[in-house]
């Protein structure tokens, strides 16, 4: 299996891999620095960035994806887009060819990896840079086709608005998420009335600012949860005033609590929940 470094600048990564005469490339990278960047840039190819260790962080114009363990972001080829990340990270990425990504999905998403998806994605990251398309290779790359078109879609998407009062709030809510400022008091800070505040969001967002912003904090929680933080200290951190009020608004927001959420994806691939991972939730 073939490792490299994790700017992301490898060869394989960029111009090379959108020529390259296959209907997926597929590579690994490592990183062991505490932080890495690739600056805004685009493929023709479709790209599939799946994390195994580490937190990967996807800006394109129109929000802000996640990518924790055991799931996998999908960018449609064409699409602009940043990424970072932090810490030890681990990360299969595959670029597909437009014409053998006609099944994904056409907007940027989230993707679940199933236990099936795994291996073969782990498989295909082995195969020579030219393998046999009619062979045995050729049909793996196929399931691993099928499968990727069914994979279900995460809600670790956090939309961004493009109105520059709106785009404010957001970058100011990023910058200190625990700021507990209510819907009148941002929209005098960003000089806008209530009113148009609440009307504008929902038709750039389609979500209400609470909304939003339990959004904004899930995102920022599973970013901690999975490099190690507990329940309680991210909890804390976030401005809840205890474990429970941040338990229960994850689980509205996901349908499950942080521990169990983060154990099923864990689970996705067969493997317990990895080093380093908090998976106790406070008592709620």
């Amino acid at each position: 299996m073939k490792h490299h470094r994790l700017d992301l600048y490898h060869p394989m990564m960029a111009e090379d891999a959108d020529v390259f005469p296959r209907a997926v490339v597929a590579v690994g990278a490592s990183s062991h620095s505490d932080t890495w960047e690739h600056a805004q840039h685009a493929h023709r190819k479709g790209q599939l960035m799946y994390t195994l260790r580490g937190i990967i962080h996807c800006e394109i114009e129109a929000g802000i994806w996640i990518v924790p363990p055991q799931c996998a972001l999908w960018i449609p080829g064409g699409t602009f887009h940043a990424a970072r990340g932090s810490g030890e990270a681990q990360v299969y990425c595959l670029l597909i060819d437009p014409d053998a990504a006609r099944a994904l999905p056409a907007q940027c998403c989230t993707l679940g990896v199933s236990g099936l998806l795994h291996e073969l994605i782990s498989k295909a990251v082995g195969f020579p840079q030219l393998y046999e398309e009619d062979g045995a290779q050729g049909r793996l790359i196929s399931t691993l086709l099928d499968e990727l078109a069914a994979a279900p879609i995460e809600a670790l998407h956090l939309p961004m608005p493009q109105d520059p009062r709106l785009r404010r709030l957001a970058d100011s809510l990023l910058a200190e998420p625990t700021d507990k400022a209510t819907l009148g008091q941002w929209a005098v800070r960003v000089g806008m009335s209530e009113r148009s505040m609440t009307r504008l969001l929902l038709e750039e967002l389609g979500l209400s600012f609470g909304r939003w912003r339990r959004q904004l904090h899930v995102i920022l929680s599973l970013q901690r949860l999975a490099k190690g933080d507990s329940v309680q200290r991210v909890a804390l951190d976030l401005g809840y005033e205890n474990a429970s009020g941040f338990i229960t608004m994850f689980r509205k927001a996901v349908g499950q609590p942080p521990a169990r959420y983060l154990a099923d994806r864990m689970g996705t691939t067969g493997n317990a929940a990895q080093p380093g991972i908090a998976m106790t939730d406070a008592p709620d």
